[in-house]
């Protein structure tokens, strides 16, 4: 009898997998209340920054594992981790909490960690969600050092399938070096950078298979379908064979794809379809070109307003649409305004936070409501279209008042531009 367990599926460049299970139980990190003297505080807040500072040359260690011929993206999930180590907006607190309630570094940052998650769950965008994997696995790297609870990847994992409550970027880079099959994790999705990770490095994974690490047991032969996701266990020698032939057919496909090139997605009754990518981040430019997007059909703006005291001017706005509109040389770009509820836009003037902000005063509607938010970015999206075919969207419209009023900014931004 074949046994199934399901979760939320990866497609990457071999989506499927056969081999051996290996279980990774980590189990979570417990952190109690404790508290020290006022003669250990100075000591307490060295004792953190020096595991910030272990925390970033693990990190680093793992960065230079990277293969060269490995796509230019791969260390950016590294670097990501990084760039939190040096942020104060995740250091800071923590040692603020030290000096005043006189606690412990290890329940000073999961104070702070508990309180950043509360922020990140009200966001309503999927891709800022996912946001909160990052920060756990930063968090809990600083924990493992503080607790010297130290783990690292086993080494022998070739040909095996990893199984594990959840994986960091840097677990995932180490692993893939060693030769691993795939891996299935019980928690994260789609858009978390576990799976964005897995599809850049071709390795077949599926991630949010509730209970997958505790119900597959270490050592039994296991296959993934990572386009179904989907992982089976105790296949009989048919099944196992029909996975052995698709696995051999997806990788002649894949080969046959490249040698052919870009060609236009059609539809098998003729209908042309247009490919756009969404992304992130500038750098997210050259993956989509160089898996032929036709165009950006989502550039999210929100990481411009994030990890900073005041919002970007209209110049930095502009800096970063025309470096995403070059990097498509002539191929649309959309770009979306601020889409952030007011109580977590960074900068953003005090006194207008609202009880549910993604019901209330949120994108469009706190743009509206703070014109020196959209105003600039309106400006620069404009300025922006000389070098290129860009559009705008405007988000979570609800009523024509709104779209009247999101006009009348746009177009007075237009006139002051013509004069």
């Amino acid at each position: 009898m074949t046994v199934a367990c399901t979760g939320i599926g990866v497609v990457s460049s071999a989506s499927v997998a056969i081999g051996p299970a290996y279980v990774i139980s980590r189990g979570s990190i417990c952190v109690t209340p404790s508290w020290i003297t006022a003669e250990a505080v100075d000591t307490e807040v060295e004792r953190f920054e020096t595991a910030i500072q272990v925390a970033a040359a693990q990190l680093r260690n793992v960065r230079e594992q990277i293969p060269a011929t490995a796509p230019d993206d791969i260390s950016d999930f590294i670097d990501t981790h990084l760039l939190m180590l040096e942020d104060r907006v995740l250091s800071g607190q923590p040692t603020q909490l030290i000096r005043e309630l006189r606690v412990s570094a290890e329940w000073a940052l999961q104070q702070h960690r508990d309180a950043l998650v509360q922020v990140f769950d009200a966001i309503e965008d999927s891709y800022l969600q996912t946001r909160r994997d990052d920060l756990d696995h930063v968090v809990n790297r600083i924990l493992s050092i503080l607790l010297e609870q130290h783990e690292t990847a086993p080494e022998e994992l070739e040909g095996h399938i990893v199984l594990a409550e959840d994986l960091s970027p840097a677990d995932i880079v180490l692993m893939k070096n060693r030769g691993i099959a795939g891996f299935v994790t019980d928690y994260g999705g789609p858009m978390s950078h576990t799976a964005i990770l897995a599809r850049s490095l071709g390795v077949p994974a599926v991630v949010g298979a509730r209970g997958a690490s505790r119900c597959l047991q270490h050592g039994e032969m296991l296959v993934l379908d990572a386009s179904h996701g989907a992982v089976l266990a105790n296949c009989d020698t048919a099944l196992l064979a029909d996975f052995s032939q698709r696995r051999s057919d997806e990788r002649v496909r894949t080969d046959d794809l490249r040698r052919h090139g870009p060609v236009r997605a059609v539809s098998s009754d003729g209908v042309a379809v247009r490919l756009n990518a969404n992304i992130e981040l500038a750098d997210d430019v050259e993956l989509a070109c160089a898996n032929h997007a036709e165009g950006i059909g989502l550039y999210r703006t929100e990481f411009l307003f994030m990890n900073r005291e005041t919002p970007p001017s209209e110049e930095e706005h502009l800096a970063a649409y025309l470096e995403v509109i070059g990097g498509m040389g002539g191929r649309p770009v959309t770009i979306r305004t601020l889409d952030l509820g007011s109580d977590k836009q960074p900068g953003a003037p005090s006194g207008c936070s609202a009880a549910n902000p993604a019901m209330g005063l949120r994108a469009i509607r706190l743009c509206l409501k703070e014109p020196e938010l959209f105003y600039p970015q309106v400006r620069a999206i404009l300025r922006a279209s000389a070098f290129g075919p860009v559009r705008m969207m405007l988000p979570m419209l609800t009523s024509i008042w709104e779209v009247e009023q999101a006009e009348r900014i746009i177009e007075q931004a237009m006139g002051q531009l013509d004069a």
